[in-house]
């Protein structure tokens, strides 16, 4: 299957939003961001071994996973592509990045929320592999992601472990390999108790773009963005000059 999921398609915006989940997370998250971020033709990536991928094979190597993805962009690379990453869903974003600059694709933004950078030394945390899942479990709950409620039901609790594992295994034997720096700005989204990432951390992201870097914080600990969506953040951006479109209900 394909990895995007455009929960309203809109061929005429000015621009794409890719957005990247965090671990644990499914393309679902960011559905309700479509119609807020009416100047956008919002995508949201589905990483496998969950939702309508449930039965594809889990994710075991983060930059291969981003060559899927990349892969899947080739029709939309004729408009500007914004990424945007949460936690893990960042680094998935910054190795797209890379592979769109290196094909000769530009980018128009990447915004990074919540997120190390990705060759900081501690960019996620580790001995996952060794964790059992309650204390998984636990980690979920403190961050405050909404998949910790699926853990309240025994049974989804079973069906989901599986995949939340595996991105956590995932995501911390990522290795950050040096090469040329991105050309594209840079946005660094931050809650402000967020307890995993402090604003000198994210603004480690600036070493790794030649480009502009700006940084935000919006009220909130890690998962800052279910109360506080960074809507505004995005429409902000200067490019392309994205504004919201009046859905056809609202006029």
């Amino acid at each position: 299957m394909t990895w995007l999921r455009n929960p309203d398609p809109r061929p005429d915006a000015a621009a794409v939003l890719v957005c990247f989940p965090h671990a644990a997370g499914s393309a679902s998250f960011f559905r309700p961001w479509a119609a807020e971020l009416t100047g956008f033709d919002l995508h949201a990536v589905q990483y496998p071994g969950r939702a309508d991928r449930f039965t594809d094979d889990l994710p075991t190597d983060l930059t291969a996973m981003a060559r899927g993805v990349r892969e899947s962009l080739a029709p939309l690379t004729g408009r500007p592509i914004v990424l945007f990453g949460h936690s893990m869903g960042a680094v998935v974003a910054y190795e797209v990045a890379r592979l769109l600059e290196t094909s000769g694709v530009e980018v128009a933004h990447l915004l990074v929320s919540g997120a190390r950078a990705a060759h900081d030394p501690e960019f996620a945390p580790v001995g996952a592999a060794q964790r059992s899942d309650e204390s998984i479990m636990a980690s979920l709950a403190r961050l405050g992601g909404t998949e910790a409620e699926l853990f309240a039901d025994p049974l989804l609790a079973e069906l989901a472990m599986p995949y939340v594992r595996a991105d956590f295994v995932m995501f911390e034997n990522y290795r950050y390999v040096p090469g040329e720096a991105l050309r594209c700005p840079v946005t660094a989204v931050n809650g402000t108790g967020d307890s995993h990432c402090s604003p000198e951390r994210a603004g480690r992201w600036a070493e790794l773009t030649t480009g502009e870097f700006g940084a935000h914080t919006l009220p909130g600990e890690h998962f800052y963005l279910i109360e506080h969506p960074p809507h505004d953040v995005l429409r902000s951006l200067g490019w392309p000059h994205v504004q919201d479109r009046l859905l056809p209900e609202a006029l």
